[in-house]
């Protein structure tokens, strides 16, 4: 156990003092937010009434999406995985403590969105706090899934770009974020529900914002809790020590599974 807060502790301080995972973590969200607070607002009346919520949802894509997988490839490729290996290192802490540092970092990030979101903008404040809360962690807890099981499958760094971008940039531009979800024409709105970001915003909406939700927020909830399973799932399974690792449980491809749960929260309503 006391290694495991070491490693912790080490992975914490390694999210601020490295370059790219502060960006990640905190200049990029929080830059995005300000700048979609002191713009779009005029452009975009709308987006001010889902602007908390929203730029939170953005922070946990960034920071997991793009900031969780490159590190991990990094990792394996320097044979730092087969040193964890030779010590005796699990599977589960190499997974999960990125995973937790990361959270710890995004809840920093969405305190200060939601406490400066009125302050400085006049957008609406959470109404159920504890629900915006636990909605949070739902999230956060399902993307890191996705961007560990991105990291897991990804062969190389370049590769986690071109994953995460495939999972990124629709989750911005579809999941209501930046336009009402009810102003998606139908293939849209059906297709984007296949996004977590899209889950997370009807959850937040409904659950913590006191305002009508489009679809059934408990079960988007449930859909993401399935999701971020799956994912941790599947990257324990397709995980590898090196490159040198010819032996694979199971083919990259399977991956595709993270969206299982997702399309099942479709056809059940």
């Amino acid at each position: 156990m006391k290694a495991f807060f070491v490693h912790f502790s080490f992975e914490f301080r390694t999210g601020v003092r490295n370059k790219q995972l502060l960006l990640m973590n905190y200049l990029f969200p929080l830059g995005f937010y300000l700048m979609m607070g002191f713009i779009l607002v005029g452009i975009n009346p709308f987006f001010l009434e889902s602007m908390i919520p929203g730029m939170v949802i953005f922070a946990i894509l960034a920071a997991t999406l793009l900031g969780i997988p490159t590190p991990l490839v990094n990792a394996r490729e320097n044979g730092i995985f087969r040193s964890y290996k030779i010590n005796g290192v699990p599977i589960f802490s190499i997974l999960i403590i990125p995973v937790l540092t990361t959270m710890l970092h995004l809840f920093i990030v969405a305190v200060i969105i939601a406490v400066t979101g009125s302050l400085l903008f006049h957008a609406p404040s959470p109404t159920h706090w504890f629900m915006f809360a636990v909605i949070f962690f739902v999230t956060a807890f399902c993307m890191s899934g996705a961007g560990v099981l991105i990291g897991v499958i990804s062969a190389n760094a370049r590769l986690t770009v071109l994953y995460s971008q495939l999972l990124f940039l629709p989750s911005i531009l579809l999941a209501g974020i930046m336009m009402p979800y009810s102003m998606l024409p139908g293939p849209a709105a059906a297709i984007s529900r296949l996004l977590p970001s899209t889950l997370a915003m009807n959850a937040f909406v409904g659950l913590a914002m006191g305002s009508a939700a489009h679809f059934n927020p408990w079960g988007a909830m449930a859909t993401l809790l399935a999701g971020g399973a799956v994912a941790f799932g599947l990257a324990a399974l397709l995980f590898s020590w090196d490159r040198r690792n010819a032996k694979r449980r199971g083919h990259p491809i399977m991956a595709l599974l993270f969206f299982l749960p997702f399309a099942v929260g479709i056809l059940a309503g």
